[in-house]
């Protein structure tokens, strides 16, 4: 799991340099089929991926997106409308039947589609339309690493191409360079402040509640730790009558828009007693665990979960486990 999650960095610079033509090429065709709703398609990891871009979508292009519901073709044969719709999937392997039914149904429904994906030549690939592969090699770790920080730049890298953004664009080509100095960021007060936990929330929001999410799955996959994602904002409601003294809580808290909110409710559960954990650029105050700031604060959450990969690795062993073997689970998963 390191050693993949070190690779990361080559992995973006090796996406960027093979694919920029195919992206422009996508980009051109969503500004002129210009469609009206946009569905992503994916689980796990790669739905976090799959949320990512749809927050940068929505907020930088204005179209909604909405998460499928697999089973809506699978189970339950839902006849979905394609006319004007782009439907986009994410995945590792690409193996996943519930995923190949709905991008082959879209496909033949005469939609957009595409595929971010590492294998090439998998089922889903080849129900689609369009495949962008994620240049991330052999992912042999059950917990994605570099394959789920190549999505995340996918998903960028698609609105950069459809927005015609060239500062986004740019940023993009200058981001293997800061991936590689969050490499080297010290998370390790993480590790000893969360060596005994049972339970964690882990806080985000904005484009930064999908890097949350990941984390939150990494802390169950590797640690054994009833950790859960939420808002900055989903968090005051309901889930805030479980802290008290000593509750951890990890809060990502990159530049942008939700950052002010972010620090102050930081500040605000200090207050409480919680033990907060905050991540952010150094600097930042209340800071904890420096983040590596990209040239844009839109791309900020793909240099923390760089940084956050090679702490949770350590706090599993840490903990008495084995980060490579996690327990109950398999690295290609069949659902329907």
């Amino acid at each position: 799991m390191l050693r993949e999650a070190l690779e990361a960095p080559a992995t973006v610079a090796d996406q960027l340099a093979a694919g920029d033509d195919a992206y422009r090429a996508f980009g051109a065709t969503l500004r002129e089929q210009n469609p009206a709703s946009v569905l992503t398609v994916a689980r796990g990891s790669s739905d976090h991926a799959a949320h990512f871009m749809a927050y940068l979508i929505m907020a930088r292009l204005g179209r909604l997106v909405t998460s499928l519901p697999m089973s809506l073709v699978t189970l339950y044969q839902s006849q979905i409308q394609c006319k004007g719709l782009a439907s986009m999937a994410f995945s590792q392997s690409g193996q996943s039947p519930d995923l190949v039914a709905p991008m082959r149904y879209f496909t033949e429904g005469g939609a957009i589609t595409a595929a971010f994906v590492n294998d090439a030549e998998s089922p889903v690939a080849k129900a689609v339309k369009w495949v962008f592969p994620l240049h991330a090699g052999r992912e042999q770790s059950v917990a994605a690493t570099k394959s789920f920080i190549a999505q995340l730049t996918a998903g960028a890298h698609v609105v950069a191409a459809w927005q015609g953004d060239a500062d986004l664009h740019t940023a993009l080509k200058e981001l293997p360079a800061t991936l590689e100095h969050a490499c080297q960021t010290d998370w390790s007060r993480a590790v000893d402040a969360l060596a005994d936990a049972d339970r964690l929330f882990v806080i985000g929001r904005g484009t930064g509640l999908a890097v949350a999410m990941e984390a939150a799955l990494k802390f169950k996959e590797t640690c054994s730790i009833q950790a859960e994602a939420f808002s900055g904002a989903e968090v005051k409601h309901g889930p805030m009558a479980l802290i008290d003294d000593g509750f951890p809580m990890l809060i990502f808290a990159p530049p942008g828009p939700a950052q002010a909110g972010l620090l102050a409710l930081a500040a605000e559960m200090r207050l409480r007693g919680a033990l907060v954990l905050l991540a952010a650029p150094k600097g930042t105050p209340g800071c904890d665990l420096e983040m590596v700031a990209t040239t844009s604060f839109d791309l900020d959450p793909i240099s923390a979960i760089q940084s956050f990969y090679p702490m949770v690795e350590a706090l599993s062993r840490a903990r008495g486990l084995d980060p490579d073997r996690p327990k109950h689970l398999a690295k290609v998963t069949r659902t329907h």
